[in-house]
């Protein structure tokens, strides 16, 4: 009996956290229009997350850019979280630039657009 009790116990923690779970919104954006060649700088905003454990890396190919800066950490109403994290690049032709971001077990690759 006690088994039981503590399977379902386990269950339902299990079940309110997942209840609780809220994938990011990501965005990807330049602070100016992209254009080769020129400084610019790379921001990956993220928002509407819940629980808090995220990571946020900002890439050039498959490599992380060094040297990004990412805000602290905030929150907005029903607990949903607010990050960014930004850094200085220059674009290069043939060069894929993006914000990869790591919530719970799922990582998703998100591309910047340059409109170019």
């Amino acid at each position: 009996m006690m088994f039981f009790l503590t399977l379902s116990a386990l269950l339902a923690i299990t079940f309110a956290q997942e209840a609780n779970h809220t994938p990011p919104k990501v965005q990807v954006y330049s602070h100016q229009p992209g254009e080769f060649d020129k400084e610019n700088t790379l921001i990956c905003h993220v928002s509407g997350f819940h629980p808090p454990d995220i990571i946020i890396q900002l890439m050039k190919d498959d490599e992380e850019l060094p040297n990004a800066k990412q805000t602290d950490l905030a929150f907005r109403q029903g607990w949903r979280f607010v990050l960014t994290k930004n850094v200085a690049f220059t674009p290069r032709r043939g060069e894929k630039y993006s914000c990869k971001v790591k919530h719970g077990t799922t990582t998703r690759d998100y591309a910047w657009e340059s409109n170019m």
